[in-house]
């Protein structure tokens, strides 16, 4: 059974798993659905139409499901999905989608999202991401899994993180960030492979190597960049991991920060 306290303010059409807890002067609206083991601490306000998946955590004052910040939105039924074992910290602000978007912000499993951090309309988060403190995704911005987002990160709207990618404190992304690279700065600069967070996720000695070559001839040979991209499909486009880097960068719209 849910455990509700007497405090909470739960609208009697909300669906609630087994296991649910639902502190001190919570809100959860008509259209919410929480998984199996849901816990949301004490000040936290869930709304919209936003379903939130088994195992996670929501510490006071986040505001979850909210209406996008999109002058364009006019109350159309648009969704958040969360999924399942997140941990969502202190201030944190997620919103539903838009119809531009899709209709729907959301977040994968096992993510880590630290206090005061704000998750746009739209936006698509991966699995196994850390945000530090005060991240802010505008809107439809993509982070794909096992990405590190450091402290006071900002990405502007439209904007990709692929894979792996480790981001300094204060970075400001006005293009996408390349799978596996770390960047840092105002506007972020590329810094180089992220081999720590690599290596802790088991890639291989020959994986490294290969995406080692591939940054060199992308962005060290002095080939312009449409030489450069052959030259590493012709080399190393049969490594999976350097494919999937390759993939990324012909889907840029942006264009990718270097």
């Amino acid at each position: 059974m849910p455990s509700v306290h007497p405090s909470a303010v739960v609208d009697p059409r909300a669906k609630l798993a087994e296991g649910v807890e639902i502190g001190p002067h919570c809100s959860v609206g008509p259209d919410v659905e929480l998984g199996d083991n849901v816990a949301l601490q004490a000040h936290v306000v869930v709304q919209g139409h936003t379903s939130i998946g088994a195992g996670t955590r929501i510490f006071p004052f986040a505001a979850i499901g909210g209406e996008p910040q999109d002058k364009g939105f006019s109350g159309e039924s648009t969704r958040l999905v969360i999924g399942r074992n997140n941990v969502i910290r202190e201030g944190v602000s997620m919103h539903v989608g838009t119809p531009k978007g899709g209709g729907c912000t959301r977040m994968g499993d096992d993510n880590l999202i630290m206090n005061n951090c704000h998750i746009g309309h739209d936006c698509r988060v991966g699995s196994d991401v850390i945000m530090g403190g005060y991240v802010g995704l505008a809107g439809h911005a993509v982070i794909e899994d096992h990405a590190v987002l450091g402290s006071y990160t900002g990405l502007h709207q439209f904007c990709r993180v692929g894979e792996s990618v480790m981001t300094a404190a204060n970075s400001m992304l006005p293009k996408d960030a390349l799978p596996f690279s770390m960047v840092a700065g105002d506007r972020a600069r590329l810094v180089g492979l992220n081999l720590v967070g690599i290596r802790r996720r088991g890639f291989s000695d020959d994986a490294i190597r290969s995406l080692k070559h591939a940054y060199h001839v992308l962005f060290h040979s002095q080939l312009r960049l449409e030489p450069a991209l052959e030259r590493v499909q012709e080399e190393l486009g049969g490594v999976p991991e350097v494919a999937q880097l390759l993939a990324f960068l012909e889907k840029s719209e942006r264009g990718f920060i270097r």
